[in-house]
C-alpha cells in the first residue's frame, strides 16, 4: 500500500509497505504499524480500508481500549476524525455538511420531510456517505467528493431504477 507523510516543514514523500495488520477486523491485513504520533512506539497504523493501494485511514493508540480514528480531509491532511461506533458525515443536496449521524443505519431526514427514514451509507469507509436510500430514490456520490452526482429513482417500485439523472 502506497502512503503519503509530511516533514513538518511543507515538504512530503510517499512510501510503500504491505500490510501486515487487520484494523477492521474482517480477517485481511490492511494496514501497517508505525509511531504516527511519535511517542516512540509503533502503536499506530496506516490502513487501506477500501482496498484501493493507498492508506485512507489512520489509527492512533491502536491497543487502546478506544483507539481515535482518522481520515484524509481531501488536501491530504489526516485531519477528519472517525466514530467507528457508525457516524457519518453526509451532505444535503444543498452542498451543506450535516452529520454526524447516528444509530443503526444510520437513519437520517436527508429528504427534509420530518420523517428520520432516510438511510444513509458509506461504502468505501472514508466516514463520509457516498449513498442514500430515500423513498424509492438513490442518490450516488461517485467521486467520493461529497457531493451527490447522480440520482436514481425507482418510479414503480420494483426495487430496479427506472431513471437515472446526472446531477454532477
Amino acid at each position: 500500500m502506497d502512503y503519503c507523510l509530511g516533514d513538518g516543514a511543507g515538504g512530503a514523500a510517499i512510501w510503500s509497505a504491505d500490510p501486515t495488520l487487520d484494523v477492521d477486523g474482517d480477517g485481511v491485513l490492511d494496514a501497517f504499524p508505525l509511531d504516527l504520533d511519535g511517542d516512540g512506539r509503533a502503536d499506530d497504523a496506516l490502513a487501506d480500508l477500501d482496498a484501493s493501494g493507498l492508506a485512507d485511514h489512520a489509527v492512533h493508540d491502536r491497543d487502546a481500549p478506544a483507539p481515535a480514528y482518522f481520515t484524509d480531509d481531501g488536501t491530504g491532511t489526516w485531519a477528519v476524525a472517525l466514530d467507528r461506533a457508525g457516524q457519518l458525515r453526509w451532505f444535503g443536496l444543498d452542498g451543506v455538511e450535516a452529520g454526524p449521524a447516528s444509530g443503526a443505519g444510520p437513519m437520517v431526514d436527508f429528504d427534509g420531510d420530518g420523517l428520520v427514514d432516510d438511510r444513509l451509507l458509506d461504502v468505501d469507509g472514508d466516514g463520509l456517505a457516498d449513498r442514500v436510500l430515500s423513498d424509492g430514490t438513490a442518490y450516488v456520490d461517485r467521486d467520493g467528493d461529497g457531493g451527490w452526482d447522480m440520482r436514481l429513482s425507482d418510479a414503480d417500485a420494483d426495487g430496479a431504477a427506472d431513471s437515472v439523472t446526472d446531477l454532477g
